[in-house]
C-alpha cells in the first residue's frame, strides 16, 4: 500500500472514530428501551423518568432512527419520548394498507396507529397529562388529525408540514418547522399561521386562544431540517413552554457527525479495495456512438415494458415494476455488449466479498444505528431477492459500460442520468400507479455517491464482474429496506 493510501487509511479511521465518539456522546445518559404498541415497535428515550410525554412520528419511507436528533434532544431536556415505526416502515412487520389517495384510507389507519402508540406510551410511562406530538412530512398531517380526534393531545410540532386539516382555531398549539429550501411547505406553514393571525410572518408567534408559530431552519431542505439546530431548539422550547419549565441539556446535533461517519466509511473503501489485488488495466471503451446507443435505447424501451406489466406479487409499492424495468434495462444492455464483443471477465471472489462486507455490513450497520433503518425484517428478505433479479443484471451492465469504474466522467454521469430519465418515463406513462417510483430518487443518488464510489474502486482491482454483482446486491438491499411495505388488498 502506497504512502497516499496509507495516509487516507489513517485519516479515515480517525474520522470514523471521532464521528462514532460524538454520536455515542449524544446518547450518553439517555435510557433507550423498546416496547410494543400491538405490532408497532416503539423506542422510549428518557433521562428523567417523570418528565412529560412526547410521541414522535417519522415521514414516508422513514423510521425511528431518522428522527433520533429530536428524540435525544427532547429526552436530554427532561421529556420522555416515544418514537415508533409506522406500518410498512422500519422494523414494523405489518404493511401499510388502504387507499393512499383518501383521507379515510391509509391516513385513517395511520391516525389509528398513532392513537394506539399514545395509549401504549401512556401505560408504559404512567403519564396522565397532555401528550405532545411531533411529526415529519407525511406524519405532520397524521399528528394533526390525531390531535383533532383526541382531547388528551397537547402541543404539536409539525416538521415540513402539509395538512388540509388545519383551521383557524385548531389545532390550538402548533409549531410549524420548515427548511429554507422548502418553498412550497414554507408557504403552506405561513398560510396556516395566518389563519390564526393574518398579520403574522415567519418567526412570529400568533398568541391568544390559538398559539401558533412558523419557523424556518436556514440552509436545509426536507431531510436536513431534521438535523438543524434551529429545528431542535425551537421544538424543545415549544414543548417546554407548553409544560411550564425551562429546558436543559444540549442539543443532539448529530447530522454533521452522521455525514462525517458515512464519508469516513467511503474514504476507507479506497485503500481497502487494494486488498483485492493489483489495479487492472481499463477495459476497452465502446466508441461514443455505440455507447450512447447502448445507454439510450434500453432507457427508452425498458420503462415502456415495465409500465405495461402490472403484478401484485410483493407487498411493496411498485417493487415489481422497478424489478422488471431494471431486468429488461440490464438485459438489453448486456445483450448489446455481448453482440459487440464485450465480456465482463472472470469473477474475482475477494473483491466481491470486500464490496459486500463494506457496503452492507459496515456501512449498513452504522447507518442503521445512527440514521435510518437498514437491517431488514424477515418479510423484506424475499423482496430483496426479487429486486436483485433486476438490480444485478442492471449493475453488471453498468459496470461494463463504465469500464469497471475507469471510464471517463462524462460516461459515468450519462449512464446515471439515463436511469433517472427511464424512471421519469415510467412515471409519465402511468402516473397514478407508478408515482411512488419518485421516492427512490434520493435513495439512488445516495447509492451512487456512496456505494457507487466503493464499487468503482473495487472494480479497478477486481473487474466489472465483481463490481457489478456486488453493487447489484447492495442496490437490491438498499431498495428492499427503504420501500414501505404495502398491501393493496388491506
Amino acid at each position: 500500500m502506497g504512502i497516499l493510501k496509507s495516509a487516507v487509511l489513517v485519516i479515515g479511521l480517525c474520522l470514523a472514530a471521532l464521528s462514532i465518539f460524538q454520536l455515542e456522546r449524544a446518547r450518553q445518559g439517555v435510557e433507550m428501551r423498546g416496547f410494543s404498541a400491538g405490532t408497532t415497535p416503539v423506542t422510549l428515550y428518557q433521562v428523567n423518568a417523570t418528565g412529560p410525554l412526547i410521541v414522535i412520528a417519522h415521514g414516508f419511507a422513514g423510521s425511528r432512527q431518522f428522527m433520533e436528533s429530536f428524540s435525544l434532544t427532547l429526552a436530554r431536556a427532561g421529556f420522555r419520548v416515544a418514537a415508533f415505526d409506522f406500518e410498512g416502515h422500519g422494523r414494523n412487520p405489518v404493511p401499510m394498507s388502504g387507499d393512499v389517495t383518501a383521507i379515510d384510507g391509509t391516513t385513517a389507519r395511520l391516525v389509528a396507529e398513532t392513537a394506539r402508540v399514545i395509549a401504549a406510551a401512556r401505560a408504559e410511562t404512567e403519564w396522565a397529562g397532555a401528550v405532545g406530538l411531533l411529526g415529519h412530512s407525511m406524519a405532520s398531517d397524521v399528528i394533526i388529525r390525531t390531535a383533532l380526534a383526541d382531547q388528551g393531545v397537547g402541543p404539536l410540532v409539525a416538521v415540513s408540514m402539509y395538512s388540509e386539516a388545519v383551521t383557524a382555531t385548531a389545532p390550538d398549539q402548533l409549531l410549524m418547522l420548515t427548511g429554507q429550501w422548502e418553498p412550497h411547505l414554507r408557504a403552506a406553514a405561513l398560510e396556516a399561521l395566518r389563519l390564526a393571525d393574518p398579520g403574522a410572518g415567519e418567526g412570529d408567534t400568533a398568541a391568544g386562544p390559538v398559539l401558533r408559530r412558523a419557523e424556518v431552519a436556514p440552509f436545509v431542505e426536507h431531510v436536513g431540517v431534521l438535523y438543524s439546530p434551529t429545528s431542535l431548539r425551537e421544538a424543545r422550547a415549544w414543548f417546554a413552554a407548553a409544560n411550564g419549565f425551562v429546558p436543559n441539556g444540549p442539543l443532539a446535533v448529530t447530522g454533521p457527525w452522521i455525514g462525517a461517519l458515512m464519508a469516513a466509511v467511503v474514504l476507507l473503501a479506497w485503500p481497502l479495495a487494494a486488498l483485492g489485488g493489483p489495479r487492472r488495466p481499463a477495459p476497452a471503451a465502446l466508441p461514443r456512438g455505440q455507447f450512447l446507443a447502448v445507454i439510450g435505447v434500453p432507457a427508452l424501451v425498458a420503462p415502456v415494458i415495465a409500465a405495461t406489466i402490472e403484478t401484485r406479487l410483493l407487498p411493496v409499492m411498485v417493487a415489481e415494476t422497478l424489478a422488471v424495468m431494471l431486468l429488461f434495462y440490464g438485459a438489453l444492455q448486456l445483450a448489446a455488449l455481448w453482440a459487440l464483443g464485450h465480456r465482463p471477465g472472470r469473477l474475482a471472489p475477494l473483491p466481491l466479498a470486500l464490496l459486500l462486507f463494506w457496503g452492507v455490513a459496515v456501512f449498513g450497520l452504522l447507518l442503521d444505528r445512527y440514521a435510518a433503518s437498514f437491517m431488514p425484517t424477515p418479510a423484506r428478505l424475499p423482496i430483496i431477492a426479487a429486486l436483485a433479479v433486476g438490480t444485478v443484471p442492471f449493475m453488471l451492465a453498468d459496470a461494463m459500460l463504465t469500464q469497471a469504474g475507469q471510464a471517463r466522467l462524462w460516461r459515468r454521469i450519462t449512464a446515471r442520468l439515463a436511469l433517472f430519465g427511464a424512471l421519469m418515463i415510467a412515471v409519465a406513462l402511468d402516473p397514478e400507479r407508478l408515482f411512488f417510483l419518485i421516492i427512490i430518487f434520493p435513495i439512488l443518488i445516495l447509492f451512487f455517491c456512496v456505494h457507487g464510489l466503493m464499487g468503482r474502486w473495487v472494480g479497478q482491482h477486481g473487474g466489472a464482474m465483481a463490481a457489478g454483482l456486488g453493487l447489484g446486491v447492495v442496490l437490491a438491499w438498499a431498495l428492499g429496506v427503504s420501500f414501505p411495505l404495502f398491501d393493496a388488498r388491506g
